[in-house]
C-alpha cells in the first residue's frame, strides 16, 4: 500500500510539473502574441522550455516500459519520438521555421493539449475524481486535429509549406508575406 501511495505521488508531482511547465510556455507564447500581435516569436518566446519539457517526457516511456503507467512504452516513445524530432531535428535547426505560424499552431495547439491532459493525470494519481476534466481530455479534438496538421509543416517542401502556411495565413488573418520563410520570395502572377 506504501509503495502505491509512494508511485502515485511521484505520478502526481510529476504531472503537476509537466501541467505547470506546459502553462508557463502557454502563457509566454500568448503574452508575446498579444504584445507584438505576431505569430513569428513563439519559438523565441518559449522554444527552449518546450524543448526541456519535451525531453523530460522521455520519462513517459520509461514509466510505461517498467510498468507504473498502463499505456505500455510503444505509443508514448511514438509520440515522445515524433515530437522530439520536429523540435529538435526540424525546429532548433532550421531557423527559417522558427518564425513561422506553423510553429505558432502547433506550440498552442500542444501547450492547451498539456495542460488538460497533465492535469487531467494528476487529479487521476491523486485519486480526485473530475468528471468534467475527463470530458475535457476526452472531447480535446480541436487542438488535438490543430496540431496533427500544424506539427508535420516544417518537413514539407517549400512549394508545398508555402500552399499550407497561406492555409494558415488566411485562418489567422495574417498576411501572405508574414507566413513565407525568408528562403521564399512571394511574386505575382
Amino acid at each position: 500500500m506504501f509503495r502505491l501511495r509512494k508511485r502515485n505521488l511521484y505520478l502526481s508531482y510529476y504531472n503537476l510539473f509537466q501541467a505547470f511547465g506546459w502553462a508557463l510556455s502557454l502563457f509566454r507564447i500568448l503574452s508575446s502574441f498579444f504584445s507584438t500581435k505576431s505569430t513569428n516569436d513563439a519559438f523565441s518566446s518559449a522554444g527552449k522550455l518546450i524543448c526541456l519539457l519535451q525531453s523530460i517526457a522521455f520519462l513517459e516511456v520509461i514509466h510505461g516500459a517498467i510498468g507504473i503507467v498502463p499505456s505500455g512504452f510503444l505509443l508514448p516513445l511514438m509520440q515522445w519520438g515524433g515530437r522530439t524530432h520536429f523540435l529538435l531535428a526540424i525546429v532548433c535547426r532550421i531557423h527559417e521555421v522558427q518564425e513561422l505560424p506553423a510553429v505558432f499552431i502547433t506550440f498552442v495547439a500542444w501547450a492547451l493539449s498539456e495542460v488538460i491532459r497533465y492535469s487531467h493525470y494528476a487529479l487521476y494519481s491523486l485519486d480526485i475524481s473530475a468528471n468534467w476534466m475527463t470530458f475535457i481530455s476526452v472531447a480535446d479534438v480541436p487542438s488535438t486535429s490543430i496540431h496533427k496538421e500544424g506539427e508535420p509543416l516544417c518537413g514539407y517542401s517549400p512549394f508545398h509549406l508555402l500552399l499550407l502556411c497561406h492555409g494558415f495565413a488566411f485562418l489567422l488573418s495574417i498576411s501572405m508575406d508574414e507566413t513565407l520563410p525568408s528562403f521564399v520570395q512571394p511574386t505575382t502572377l
